[in-house]
């Protein structure tokens, strides 16, 4: 079956983006199939973008076009809910996983307690249902402790824990038990990576296996990135995918805190700062304003908020944090809520000029 829709018309290399983009807009139409021809991608739409949302695109995707074409419908992939259906208790259906959290091909649930005796049946059939993945894991914790990292129980397929990420044309080895990572942040990664101008000297305060880092340098010619991460297993797998991302050079890896690193290494030297360490990021503005350079630079802030409407309150924490350190914020140019990260609660970014 095929039907007739608006459509996203870009570039072959800007595809990924595009498709990440309007889904992030929430227009893309996940019924039908994305097609391609020699040059260009079109992205099935559920509706035409509204003006505010053109702006956005017309930011992100340079020449893109919306039009009308015939899609094929997707083949619709079989929830758990209806796989499992007889294999469960009725009571226990609603307890079922509703998202998968895929890294590399190690796909990541959490299974609720009482589900516990099921949870096998339930890795099991993800492993049926996903030719690509090798590994299902259940969380066993909560992120905590320094390194950020949380405990798994593997309940189908190989036992292990390293897998290989593939994202916008970069490769991140990594050990998900060992270090944080998030494929829920792509599309930020990306965003980020994006907004870097040639000649910068960025430094990355939370770096882990290098995201942030790899992209930036394999988008820019001319750019430093200065990356740092206390984990130090997070900092081989950094050297590791610096190396097999080919970014020797642009990247410079460092061990240690980065409160430590900036004050011995990197004072005022930036141009531009990631902190993407939303737990407690304020604790560490004062870093970013010594980083900052004297004639002002550019914050990416992450913190997380409990309410949609929270974003205005981040923004007032982080200005009066600048000011305590002896610098301004110029302009907050750009907020947005990232991700759910619980109920009623968000990961959220803001990028501020700081002078």
């Amino acid at each position: 079956m095929s039907q007739e829709s608006s459509c996203l018309k870009v570039r072959k290399n800007l595809g990924e983006e595009a498709i990440v983009l309007a889904n992030r807009l929430g227009i893309f139409n996940r019924e039908l199939q994305i097609q391609r021809d020699n040059e260009y991608v079109y992205i099935p739409l559920i509706r035409r973008p509204t003006k505010n949302e053109s702006g956005l695109l017309e930011q992100r995707l340079p020449n893109y076009t919306i039009l009308t074409r015939v899609f094929p419908e997707r083949n619709k992939r079989v929830p758990l809910l209806a796989l499992l259906r007889d294999e469960l208790p009725r009571n226990l259906t609603p307890s079922l996983p509703h998202s998968v959290d895929f890294v590399g091909d190690i796909a990541i649930i959490e299974v609720l307690p009482e589900l516990d005796m099921y949870k096998t049946l339930i890795g099991e059939t993800i492993l049926k249902v996903n030719p690509n993945v090798r590994t299902v894991l259940a969380k066993a914790g909560a992120i905590g402790g320094t390194y950020r990292t949380r405990d798994f129980t593997i309940i189908a397929g190989e036992s292990r824990t390293e897998t290989t990420h593939k994202e916008y044309e970069c490769q991140f080895y990594l050990d998900v038990a060992k270090v944080y990572f998030s494929p829920r942040l792509s599309f930020e990664h990306h965003r980020v990576a994006s907004l870097v101008k040639e000649g910068e000297n960025v430094v990355d305060l939370f770096a882990g296996v290098g995201p942030f880092a790899v992209q930036i340098a394999k988008m820019r010619q001319d750019v430093e990135v200065f990356a740092i991460d206390v984990n130090p297993y997070a900092f081989e797998y950094l050297k590791k995918n610096i190396r097999i991302n080919r970014v020797e050079g642009k990247v410079h890896p460092f061990l240690g805190d980065a409160r430590q690193v900036v004050r011995k290494k990197l004072f005022g030297m930036a141009d531009r700062v990631i902190m993407n360490l939303p737990e407690n990021a304020l604790e560490f503005v004062d870093v970013v304003c010594k980083t900052i350079g004297p004639d002002g630079g550019t914050a990416h802030f992450y913190s997380f908020v409990s309410t949609s409407h929270s974003l205005s309150m981040a923004e007032s924490s982080f200005k009066r944090a600048v000011g305590e350190c002896g610098r301004k914020v110029d302009e907050v140019v750009f907020s947005r809520l990232v991700r759910g990260t619980a109920p009623y609660e968000w990961q959220s970014v803001l990028d501020a000029t700081i002078i």
